[in-house]
Formats: structure tokens, sequence, C-alpha cells
């Protein structure tokens, strides 16, 4: 079948890879609502910095996973690193369930960075391969709102199950599911989108072959639009770190049970899924660079709520503001990227930027648990509220409106 751009006319796949990520995103939130009780409970873990130990494990080996993705799509195929990525994610589950120390976990969360960075980002490329690019806000925005619905449906379940069972195995048990369904959809009705990276890539605009350390530098730091979404994407990884590992610490210090701390964990990245939708398709109507700054700022106003917040529902106004902040940023950021990279070298670019995007979670892990060892749990919060605010000034003042560039843009 000759291929062709266009969300219409790629509808079947678009909404398998649809599928395929929600299953991606649901293997992250096995962990959201239960792992720092584990951590403390079962491993009897004291220090913030080595409960949070966990998210660096992951948020390195998916960021390092991330960048060789990208070359590996571009390489060998989009499809099959996403396979690979899925037979990376086997053992996960087992291991999270049957942990008989702490040095196991963090192996299981490298694994799961690993997996993550090969199926996430090969998912992320294979869209915006399909879509073209008149609708590649609404794909990005399609995207991340099955991956982060997913995620924060799996942190609700999980944390049901650990209240009226127990914290391990049992929570685990859907991880199997999720591996054994993404696995068998991607090895068997996923193909490959390398035919529709051709067709786009036949216009003047694409120089062909780029070195390697040449993009990397230009995504990290020479290009303005695409190293501004370098940086605001690592400093949203950087709070979602954050919160992933100290937000279940603040509520149980407010002394909110672990069933409505399952709900608390689910309302962040369900807002944002949900609200992805219509951010993604804004962003192509009205432009990137605007959400993304403003993005950004919600971000910080909302981790500063949090901050102050001492009762369930003080915490879940602020989680609703920071899940509608983080829409505003998470598909625009890739779309901004898909904006200005050109097909040849897209894959790469999108890479690198995940690098960067997915460091943020160790960072943030190291950020905040040092700080609140050193200064407490506010502090730690609000010192990466105010990172996530002088972000969005980055971003306000030094990127372009990315939506009127093609991939035309020359090297």
């Amino acid at each position: 079948m000759t291929p062709r751009l266009g969300l219409r006319a790629n509808a079947a796949q678009f909404t398998l890879l649809v599928t395929v990520n929600a299953f991606v995103g649901a293997m992250v939130g096995l962990e959201r609502t239960v792992l720092p009780a584990i951590a403390s409970d079962e491993f009897h873990l004291a220090a913030r910095a080595a409960i949070l130990s966990f998210i660096v494990a992951f948020g390195v080996s998916k960021a390092l996973t991330d960048y060789a993705a990208g070359r590996l799509s571009d390489r060998f195929g989009r499809k099959h690193v996403l396979v690979v990525g899925w037979i990376v994610a086997v053992p996960v589950p087992f291991l999270l369930m049957w942990a008989p120390t702490w040095n196991v976990i963090l192996e299981a969360n490298v694994l799961l960075g690993i997996s993550q960075g090969l199926t996430w980002s090969t998912t992320v490329i294979m869209k915006i391969d399909l879509v073209g690019s008149e609708r590649r806000g609404l794909a990005m925005g399609l995207n991340e709102f099955a991956g982060y619905l997913a995620l924060a449906a799996a942190a609700l379940a999980t944390g049901w199950i650990a209240a009226h069972s127990h914290l391990r195995p049992e929570p685990f048990y859907l991880g199997i599911g999720f591996v054994a369904v993404g696995l068998v959809l991607s090895a068997f009705f996923v193909r490959d989108t390398r035919g529709h990276v051709a067709l786009e890539s036949r216009g003047p605009a694409d120089r062909g072959v780029v070195s390697a350390p040449h993009i990397f530098w230009r995504t990290s730091v020479t290009d303005p639009d695409l190293s501004s979404a370098s940086q605001a994407g690592l400093v949203n990884n950087l709070n979602d770190g954050m919160a992933w590992g100290l937000f279940p610490l603040l509520f149980a210090a407010a002394r909110i049970p672990i069933d409505q701390i399952g709900w608390l964990a689910a309302t962040y990245p369900a807002t944002w899924s949900v609200t992805q939708l219509a951010t993604g398709a804004l962003s192509d109507r009205i432009g990137r660079k605007w959400l993304i700054a403003a993005g950004m700022w919600t971000q910080a106003v909302a981790i500063g709520f949090i901050a102050s917040s001492r009762t369930f529902q003080g915490f879940a106004v602020g989680l609703v503001v920071l899940g509608v902040g983080t829409a505003m940023v998470y598909p625009t950021l890739l779309a901004a990227v898909g904006d200005v990279a050109a097909p040849a070298w897209r894959a790469s670019a999108v890479g690198i930027y995940r690098f960067w995007r997915d460091l943020g979670y160790a960072l943030g892990a190291l950020l905040a648990g040092v700080c609140a060892d050193a200064f407490g749990l506010a502090a730690a919060i609000w010192s990466v509220a105010a990172i996530t605010f002088v972000s969005g000034v980055i971003a306000a003042v030094r990127m372009h409106e990315t939506r009127a560039l093609t991939a035309a843009a020359t090297l």
C-alpha cells in the first residue's frame, strides 16, 4: 500500500499506536502510588534521597535510551525498536513483586526506564511520521492523553488494590497483562512508518544525512527553539519527578490514607491527559510558544499551592491546576520539535529532546530528595516551583513561534 500522510488517512494505525502507548503509560502507573510506601514500610528507608533513588534509576536509564531510540529508529526502523522495548519490560512486574532488596527494585527501574525510552519514543516518532505537518499538535495530544490517562488509571488501581490487600505482590499483577498485550500488539499489528518519512522527505528542504554530534549540539544548545524546548522539557519532568517521589510522602505526612493517596496520585496525570486533547489541538491553531511559557508558569503556581496545602481537598485542587499546566506544555513541546526538525533527522531530534526531558526525572528526584532531607518537604517543593517559573521565562524570551516553521529548516 502506498503511504499517505495525514491523521484521517492513517486512522487505523494511529489508533493502534495510541492504544499501545496506553499500555506503555500504564507500566509507569504501576509505581506511582505504592513504591514510595514500599520503600518506607518494607525496606525501612528513612532518607528521602534514598526513597527517591528508584526515580533516579528510572530517569537516567530512560533519558539515555530516549537518545539511543531516536538514532536506532532512523537506522533500523521504528517497529523493531518498539518490539525490543516491550521485550525489555517483561521482567519488570516480576522483579517489583518479589524483589528481596531495594537494589533489585532499582534494577527493575533501570529496565523500566530502558523499556519506556524505547517504546514511548517510538510511538511518538511514528505518530509524527503518520500525520505530517498539519495536525502535529493534535497527534501529540492524543498520544500523551492515552499514555497519561492509562498511567493515572494504573496508579488509582494499584492504590485501591494495596488498600484492600497488600503493598506486594497484588498491585503488580496488572503489569503482567500490560506487557503481554503491548508486546502482542506491537509485534503482530503495528506497521513501520519509514515509508511515510520517505514520502515527507521528498520536499526540497530535506538536506539528507546529518551527523549525530551536529544534531545533538543543535537540539541542545545552538538552535533557540529546539534548545528552549529541551530545557522546558527537562524542567517539566524535573517537577514531575519531584511530584512522583515527594507528593506521596507529603500526603502521608498530612495523614491521608493510602487509598486516598491513590486518588491524588491519579488526579494529576488524569487531568493532564484529558486536557491534552484540547491543548495539543489548540497549539495547531494559536501556536506553541505562549502555551509553553504560560504552562510552565501555571505549573509553578500549582506546585506552590500544593506545598502550602494540608488537606485532601487542597491537594486535589493544586494537582488539577498542575495537570492543566503540564497539559499546556507536554504535547506542545513535542509538536514544536516536530515543526523545526527536518524528516531525515527528526527522530534523532525527538530522541535528544526526550533525553533532556526525561533526565529531568533523575535531576528532580535528586534535587527534591537532597533538599527535603536538608530543609524539609515544603522547602524542596517550593524550590522546584521557582525553577519551573524561571524555565517559563526562558521559553518566553528565547523561543520563536515554531508553528509557522516547516521541516524545511536548513542546517
